[in-house]
């Protein structure tokens, strides 16, 4: 089966869709004033390193004025920047300096919360001020059981029983208003009331502001969460018959996007890139990113759950089988109408190479095979920094090391219980899946600190830095950040660039329990991508029988290879060969 686009001449061209983006995590990327925090000066410092990489668009993760509760994502004002990053001189200066490399800039949006020292929120404690019906007020039960008494009155429960993603209930008590908030996240992060058209006017507003500066555009925090169910906007207390899953795309949602592109994005060449949480249907998401849809891409969450068990700390085993269905679900579902967004990590992932890789033995083979994976597939390529060089997940040893509220709070919480005993009971399960395994400082060079900082840094440094860091692979041509390099020239610069951007997507033989290979296809141009993950030898061929061209009668010119060019990998048969662990390979086929 192919995933198939149109003709060449018909093919829907965008700046975003051929361009490689790389995300920025500024807490933990370089810092500049010894603070042991990462801050704008400290990525104006790296702009050639970022230019050197060869990316196109940042990615900046907030650097807004907030509390911190949730790193920056609990937001107190969304036209300031945090003392902790510098000034809005600085962020002009940044986005000055990237326009100048031909890089563009990408804002994040977190409108679904702020935070509760926003002044939207100072001020809608007072329930007969304008911006009360900012946020989502509402009474609690006096006639259930569950979380009843849990942080607020003693007889009364909250309005239902939604459990925030951060663990513990969804609302928290007022005292002042005497009634009770909507924080899906962290309880410093009460909802926004988008059925309140003021509310919208603002985040537009705000939004036009930003744009007007100069940035091209934006990538939207858990966008699908605005609309809430009927059992909340429409009764008080809410109804207590639903999950807090059935926030995800509610029945106002489409709406909602649709306002926001017609009144803030339809007039400009922007990019709209939507986190959308929840295992989405294609149909909602062409709705999203169709062609006639709000958004330019999405970032779903098929294939970073399939490790994920109930809580922070539990795993599920996976297999590349699904790994691959996960993928090529979407690779076919938007192939006529839409757009991917393909990423193996970012700040609220462990680091790829850890967890769908071998950070051990074959670190590099496989961090470059996972690259080739992120650069070959239909959509657009992210990079979270750190990747380029093969970065690995923390050896966490102690709950006093994690930052993270997502890890924290839930620990506690069943450590409080008595649901867990000790936290080395859990250890491992954390640092396979803490956000925090991200967001350890960029590993510039060996010296103290990795050339994160000269104070003491905010969260530990992987002590593997003395090896794995910028400045020795950039000095060893065969490093997986040169191997990134490579990728990137392919992909923009080289004559099978339109195949591997817009080609369409053939996977080959589906069931392969360690091999995937695939073709993209354009006019009659085809390229096959094939890699292996395992750590021994595989066996992989081209069945005739799912192809629409002979691969008997093809001539195979190897393009890229992560063990090189030698000879095993350049005289092949195009039909057939033999794989050596963590092998990658694309091919030319004539």
């Amino acid at each position: 089966m192919t995933a198939s686009t149109t003709d060449e001449q018909l093919l829907d061209r965008a700046w975003w869709k051929e361009s490689v983006i790389y995300q920025i995590y500024p807490r933990s990327f370089n810092d500049t004033d010894g603070d042991g925090v990462g801050d704008i000066p400290g990525i104006i410092e790296k702009l050639d390193y970022l230019d050197d990489l060869g990316v196109d668009i940042i990615w900046l993760n907030p650097v807004y004025e907030s509390p911190n509760a949730d790193n920056g994502y609990d937001i107190a004002d969304y036209q300031s920047i945090m003392d902790e990053f510098g000034t809005i001189d600085d962020w002009e200066e940044l986005l000055d300096g990237l326009h100048d490399r031909d890089i563009k800039l990408i804002m994040d949006l977190v409108v679904n919360h702020t935070s509760d020292e926003h002044e939207w929120f100072v001020d809608a404690r007072d329930p007969d001020s304008d911006y009360h019906d900012y946020y989502i007020w509402k009474q609690g039960r006096t006639d259930v059981g569950g979380f009843t008494g849990h942080l607020g009155p003693e007889d009364e429960a909250p309005p239902n029983e939604w459990e925030s993603f951060f663990g513990g209930p969804a609302w928290a008590y007022d005292e002042d208003v005497g009634k009770w908030y909507l924080h899906l996240f962290d309880e410093k992060q009460p909802d926004l009331n988008w059925e309140n058209p003021d509310v919208r006017d603002e985040i537009f507003e705000m939004m036009e502001w930003w744009l007007e500066k100069g940035i091209d555009g934006f990538r939207m925090d858990v966008i699908n969460l605005l609309s809430k169910p009927d059992s909340v906007t429409k009764h008080d207390p809410p109804r207590n018959d639903t999950e807090v899953w059935e926030t995800f795309d509610g029945p106002r949602m489409q709406e909602f996007l649709d306002e926001m592109h017609d009144r803030v994005l339809a007039d400009r060449d922007v990019f709209a890139l939507g986190e959308m949480m929840g295992r989405m249907d294609m149909e909602t998401a062409i709705d999203y990113v169709g062609r006639d849809g709000p958004l330019s891409t999405l970032f779903h969450f098929d294939h970073v759950l399939l490790d994920h068990g109930g809580e922070i700390w539990e795993t599920n085993e996976w297999t590349l089988n699904d790994l691959r269905d996960s993928f090529n679900r979407w690779q076919y579902g938007l192939a006529e109408d839409g757009w991917n967004s393909i990423y193996l990590s970012n700040h609220d992932q462990p680091r790829l190479v850890s967890r769908f890789g071998n950070d051990d033995e074959y670190r590099e083979a496989s961090a470059k095979l996972l690259a080739t994976l992120i650069f070959t597939l239909r959509g657009t390529p992210y990079i979270f920094q750190g990747a380029e060089i093969g970065m690995t997940n923390y050896p966490f040893d102690s709950l006093e090391e994690f930052r993270d509220v997502e890890t924290i709070n839930p620990v506690r919480n069943a450590l409080e219980s008595g649901e867990i005993e000790h936290f080395d009971d859990i250890k491992h399960g954390l640092r396979h899946n803490s956000r925090d395994n991200a967001r350890t400082p960029m590993q510039w060079d060996d010296s103290e600190n990795a050339g994160f900082t000269d104070g003491e840094p905010w969260i530990g440094v992987n002590p593997n830095h003395d090896e794995i860091n910028v400045e020795a692979a950039r000095a060893d041509k065969d490093s997986i950040w040169h191997y990134y390099r490579d990728l990137m020239d392919l992909r923009k610069d080289s004559d099978v660039s339109d195949v591997l951007v817009y080609g369409d997507y053939e996977v080959l033989i589906n069931d392969h329990e360690e091999v995937w290979s695939y073709v993209r296809t354009l006019g009659g141009e085809r390229l096959l991508v094939t890699l292996n993950f395992a750590e021994f030898e595989s066996h992989t061929w081209i069945p005739e029988y799912e192809v629409e061209f002979n691969p008997h009668e093809m001539e195979a010119e190897l393009l890229v290879c992560n063990y090189g060019a030698d000879e095993r990998a350049t005289d092949v048969d195009a039909a057939a060969f033999d794989l050596r662990p963590w092998e990658a390979r694309i091919y030319r086929l004539r």
